[in-house]
């Protein structure tokens, strides 16, 4: 008897010591693989598992347009007293990975290569098994402008957003700081690479470092030859985790609005005619001697604009120089738009103010700007941040029936890649060579307006956003077609449509 209860003794204690073991081995593995992302480098390369990144990619949005919403991460809920609240998105799970060390970046130039290059670099980060640092914008370009990230961008949604991707931390954890760290290992990444230089190249130096800082990250990733996982990862930022602030996001929904009631549609111009894009491209057709002076010296006084001695008119002739207003005003009246276009003009100051546009508001009575729309209290808090003055009108230009660029710079491009995100919206894409020389026939009476008109429909008939492939050039990366301006491979092919210009407006007909 006595050996019987004993031996039950016995196989009691060692069921009680096995359930500890169990518990204890779960609580361990779990703080293990909490821990994980910050214990250090990872011993393995990075790869992209099968299922990555989730479909949420290829997800589709009206931006700005009534009856949307811009929150479409926040579910609605009827609160007690009747009314809707937005409770708070649900977040992600958060992807768990090793981090092989971290990623500091300094976005150079404007908001759209800047928003550009966030889209690369937490692609890069994902690649490489990184932690990003919410990266730090321009401040000391020609725009001067002091905001900074979380003064555009919704830092908060940016981070949850891509949680289940990579891990983004707003600072360097103080942990990393008493380790001896003092300054990162400061570089520029080379343009243009593929993901296997930052394999190969970068993250043997993350591994050393612990932690690397780009200062330069504009076209620092190839626009072809990636795996399509990393293209849509790319996508995924720009569409879905660059989210304006509530505060512009609203002000661009009031603008989009104003718009609406105005009119049933309407057309944004980017009329790039600002005094620091004509200095920098050298084009002073149509200034008098005094503005080509003027521009000239501008030009010289910033050291890092490295062509100085501009042919203004040869440059115009190979279409690298933006229309003016007055040539511009010629060509929307050939496509087809007539003085009651509502015309929302997406741009900074105007060199030669009110003078300079007076032919252009000749033509198109309807023209309107932001600070014709917006009262001077409710664009206070953006003046003097010519990045979230640019936000407003990124959202208004993305949100228009037709996009019309006048040059392709930065801001045209992106856009126009966005309205293709949407459903191939409208922007006509101007052959500005082709177009100056019509525009000299017609001013040298060897062509009629309507044999200008005819001319001008037929050139931009296959022009208007419909879909199509990237250019590729193999090396020559900086000629071929922008990844941004055609994610192609984030893109659902609608049924075929017929974009065309009739006589009375620009139209697109289902075939």
């Amino acid at each position: 008897m006595v050996k019987s209860l004993a031996g039950g003794g016995r196989r009691r204690a060692g069921l009680r010591a096995w359930v500890v073991r169990v518990g204890s081995s779960i609580v361990i593995w779990t703080v293990v693989m909490q821990l994980m992302p910050i214990l250090g480098p990872a011993s393995w390369q990075p790869r992209l598992p099968k299922t990555w990144p989730s479909a949420a990619c290829l997800d589709r949005r009206d931006p700005l347009r009534p009856n949307s919403t811009t929150m479409d991460a926040a579910a609605a809920t009827l609160g007690e007293d009747g009314g809707a609240h937005l409770s708070p998105p649900a977040l992600l799970p958060r992807r768990l990975y090793r981090s092989n060390g971290y990623l500091r970046v300094t976005c150079n130039g404007g908001l759209n290569q800047m928003r550009a290059a966030i889209c690369d670099m937490v692609t890069v980060a994902r690649y490489l098994n990184l932690t990003l640092v919410v990266p730090e914008l321009d401040k000391t370009s020609f725009w001067a402008d002091p905001s900074d990230f979380g003064d555009i961008f919704d830092v908060d949604h940016f981070i949850n957003s891509l949680r289940d991707e990579v891990k983004i931390v707003r600072t360097l954890p103080q942990k990393i700081k008493r380790r001896g760290y003092r300054e990162p290992l400061s570089m520029q990444p080379i343009s243009w690479s593929s993901e296997k230089y930052y394999l190969r190249q970068i993250l043997p130096l993350i591994r050393k470092h612990k932690v690397v800082h780009f200062n330069r990250t504009d076209a620092r990733l190839a626009n072809n030859g990636i795996p399509v996982r990393l293209q849509k990862l790319r996508c995924r930022v720009n569409y879905e985790a660059l989210r304006f602030t509530p505060q512009i996001e609203e002000l661009g929904n009031k603008l989009v609005g104003l718009l609406l009631q105005r009119s049933t549609s309407f057309v944004v111009l980017h009329l790039r005619y600002e005094m620091d894009m004509l200095a920098f491209s050298g084009c002073s057709h149509g200034c008098s001697e005094r503005e080509t002076d003027e521009l000239t010296r501008m030009r010289y006084a910033y050291p890092w604009w490295k062509e100085k001695e501009i042919d203004s008119e040869k440059k115009r002739l190979d279409g690298l120089c933006p229309l003016t207003p007055e040539e511009t005003a010629l060509v929307l009246k050939a496509l087809g738009s007539t003085s009651d276009t509502l015309i929302y003009i997406a741009s900074g100051e105007i060199y030669g103010g009110e003078a300079r546009m007076a032919s252009l508001r000749a033509q198109f009575p309807k023209i309107v700007r932001k600070e014709m729309l917006l009262s001077e209290e409710e664009l206070r808090p953006f003046r003097n941040h010519s990045t979230q003055m640019a936000a407003l009108d990124y959202l208004v230009s993305v949100a228009s029936d037709v996009f019309i660029p006048t040059y392709d710079g930065n801001m045209a491009k992106v856009v126009e890649g966005h309205r293709r995100y949407t459903g191939f919206r409208k922007t006509i894409l101007l052959d500005r060579r082709k177009i100056v020389e019509l525009l000299d026939l017609l001013q040298d009476n060897e062509l009629t307006w309507d044999e200008f008109t005819e001319s001008m429909r037929e050139l931009h008939n296959d022009r208007m956003g419909q879909p199509t492939r990237r250019n590729v050039l193999l090396g020559r990366p900086k000629e071929e077609d922008y990844f941004y301006s055609n994610p192609q491979e984030c893109l659902a092919v609608p049924h075929r449509r017929n974009f065309s210009i009739t006589k009375n407006n620009i139209r697109d007909t289902d075939i």
